[in-house]
């Protein structure tokens, strides 16, 4: 054989593959621009780098009849992992991390010729975020939660369980978050939760 020549199955590429690695793209957008919309961490193109990624680890796995996926949801879930944040006793980034496991998800199954599925998961996905968001700001509205950090002149814990009073008085709970005595004085963090007017 010369070798010059070469083989000509190795730039082909089947059509079926395109169509995989084309609607990984078209999906893994569709997630994306919600997350760019909303100015989360993971946005456009980081979405779609991960559907991409996780159909073609599924199409190269077909191929050579292994199976990845367990490694594609181990990776996802490092990625997922460093978009969680804690500032104190709030957690922000845990609905872009879900974002990112199942953009992964759909990822795979547009690998696996499951176009269906993909659309479904993808349409559900998007009205979650959008519908059960207003949904979610609505319910925060009428439960309202607060954090309220209290500083008594002294060191008697009395005083934090007259506030509790006030509070249960009108109608609410509260939670004890943290009660630190210090010198001469008290801190007590506490949540608050209860119907907004």
């Amino acid at each position: 054989m010369n070798p010059q020549q070469t083989n000509p199955d190795f730039f082909s590429v089947a059509y079926n593959d395109l169509i995989k690695i084309g609607l990984a793209i078209f999906f893994g957008g569709i997630l994306g621009l919600e997350r760019q919309y909303k100015h989360k961490t993971a946005g456009f193109r980081t979405v779609i780098l991960i559907c991409l990624g996780s159909a073609l680890f599924t199409l190269v796995a077909q191929k050579g009849g292994t199976n990845v996926n367990a490694n594609v949801i181990t990776g996802i879930g490092f990625i997922g992992a460093g978009v969680i944040f804690k500032d104190g006793f709030t957690v922000s980034g845990l609905t872009t991390a879900a974002v990112i496991w199942i953009s992964a998800a759909i990822g795979v199954a547009t690998g696996t010729g499951d176009y269906t599925l993909s659309l479904i998961a993808t349409v559900l996905t998007i009205i979650i975020l959008s519908v059960f968001s207003t949904l979610e700001d609505y319910m925060n509205k009428v439960h309202a939660k607060k954090v309220y950090v209290l500083l008594f002149c002294d060191a008697d814990f009395e005083h934090v369980t007259t506030f509790e009073n006030m509070v249960k008085n009108q109608q609410l709970t509260s939670i004890r978050l943290s009660i630190n005595k210090k010198e001469s004085f008290l801190q007590a963090m506490m949540e608050v939760t209860g119907h907004q007017n």
